[in-house]
């Protein structure tokens, strides 16, 4: 852990605060220097929530010093809220904030919660559309002929290029336009669903980070926009001819097992793939694995299932045409950078009395 302290600078409405930078990465010295340059009197400590033997160090085991007095504080597991007590904002590395209702700083109005949203899009985007080209061009089948030199007749292929087919995005966020971009470049057409409605060219902007050229900012890739909250508003949705289904929503308790076996009945229509990149909550593993056996799905690639980590012994493992990864489609190599490029923008808004971007709604929890 490194304590940083300076004075001088151009910004120094944070000269009484102290932001804890508690993430599974290395300190960014660079980074560390530029900002107490920026922002006058602001202290800064760094520690590394992982391991060398890449466990996670909880943050109750840290030494108290280093809570004390902390104000700001960027992280993704919640620490226990007589650590955070003075914590004014939190910087979340996830996308989500499932981890976090029901928690007391969480229910504290006076402390802003942000979330990582749009940094994770680039790669999750890229893991959704090469699960899907992997499915429709048999990757995996010619990957298990190679462990035994088997050069099958490229006759016996049967392969579907994605033109001309229809991918329906289950929640439209930044995740979900990056995969829209994708697969518009695939020429694909472009179903897109949003819980409000957004009837307007202004409601469809996007107001979250966004790695610059890419997304849909504009929200003009979709032919079609569909919203609801109910499971009569999901299913209509459902019921579209989507060739590709990817779940890019948050994960509430209005979300979870958004599909189960009355939705896989429905796609069963085009024999969906289905992509789950958000939380396993949101499919029922019991259904999803019935689906599967029994064709109603031509298959399904999931990053996340529930539980994680999913036990040896759980029969999604054996089910049929199925991919599954252990919740890594986030990881690349540029991730903590555009981490701390969302946590300085919003440290420059806090200083300046600018809205922050990606706040996170805590009535409906994204």
């Amino acid at each position: 852990m490194s304590t940083v302290e300076e004075t001088g600078g151009e910004i120094g409405t944070l000269s009484n605060d102290i932001l804890l930078v508690f993430i599974p990465f290395a300190e960014k010295p660079e980074w560390v220097e530029r900002i107490i340059k920026r922002f006058t009197g602001l202290r800064i400590r760094w520690v590394n929530s992982i391991r060398e033997n890449r466990t996670i160090v909880r943050a109750d085991e840290l030494p108290a010093e280093v809570w004390d007095g902390v104000t700001l504080l960027s992280t993704f597991m919640p620490p226990a809220a007589e650590l955070i007590h003075k914590v004014r904002y939190i910087q979340l590395t996830s996308a989500g904030v499932d981890r976090w209702p029901g928690h007391a700083k969480y229910q504290d109005e006076n402390a802003i919660f942000c979330t990582s949203n749009g940094v994770h899009a680039p790669q999750i985007a890229e893991w959704v559309i090469g699960a899907w080209l992997s499915h429709q061009h048999n990757f995996l089948h010619y990957a298990a002929n190679m462990k035994t030199g088997h050069w099958e007749s490229p006759f016996a292929a049967r392969a579907q290029d994605s033109t001309g087919l229809r991918i329906g995005i289950l929640g439209y966020g930044a995740i979900g336009r990056q995969c829209a971009r994708l697969a518009n470049a695939l020429g694909m057409e472009v179903y897109a669903y949003t819980r409000g409605e957004r009837a307007t060219p202004a409601s469809r902007k996007d107001d979250s980070y966004c790695v610059p050229g890419t997304g849909d900012p504009d929200g003009v890739l979709p032919t079609k926009w569909f919203h609801g909250t109910t499971r009569a508003d999901v299913n209509n949705f459902l019921a579209q001819g989507l060739d590709l289904l990817v779940v890019s929503l948050p994960l509430t308790a209005e979300t979870r097992h958004i599909l189960s076996h009355e939705q896989f009945e429905i796609l069963e229509k085009k024999k969906t793939f289905v992509a789950n990149i958000a939380r396993g909550g949101h499919i029922d593993q019991d259904a999803l694995i019935k689906a599967l056996e029994t064709g109603l799905i031509r298959g399904a690639a999931l990053d996340v299932t529930d539980p994680e980590p999913l036990p040896a012994d759980h029969p999604l493992w054996r089910a049929p045409n199925v991919f599954i990864t252990p919740h890594v489609s986030w990881m690349t190599d540029t991730l903590w950078n555009r981490l701390l490029d969302v946590l300085e923008l919003n440290l420059e808004k806090l200083a300046t009395g600018q809205p922050l971007i990606n706040v996170v709604n805590r009535k409906l929890h994204y």
